[in-house]
């Protein structure tokens, strides 16, 4: 049986690691993608969840395909092309971030 205090750092270890590691990391957009998601520094998760909503804002989808995404201007300066699958998508956003 673990102590309290042993209990206790064991929960902040996982809390510190869940934090500050990975989709939770924080990362600071390109200006490129600053455009879409704002320029502070965000967890990746955010990230990803504001350029969908954007892209779903500008009714930005494929309408044939739901996997495509038809770029705007803005998304082409992220993306490099005008068009591009969801799977695609996060290969090109993750060059325009870096570890905050």
């Amino acid at each position: 049986m673990a102590t309290k205090k042993e209990a206790g750092s064991e929960k902040a270890a996982e809390t510190q690691t869940k934090a500050g590691t990975g989709i939770h990391a924080a990362v600071q957009p390109s200006k490129e993608l600053g455009v879409i998601v704002g320029n502070d520094a965000l967890p990746r998760s955010e990230v990803i969840s504001k350029v969908w909503d954007y892209i779903k804002s500008k009714n930005l989808q494929n309408p044939e395909n739901k996997r495509e995404i038809l770029a705007d201007a803005d998304l082409q300066k992220v993306f490099g092309r005008d068009k591009c699958t969801m799977f695609e998508m996060n290969k090109y956003i993750s060059q325009h971030l870096t570890k905050a």
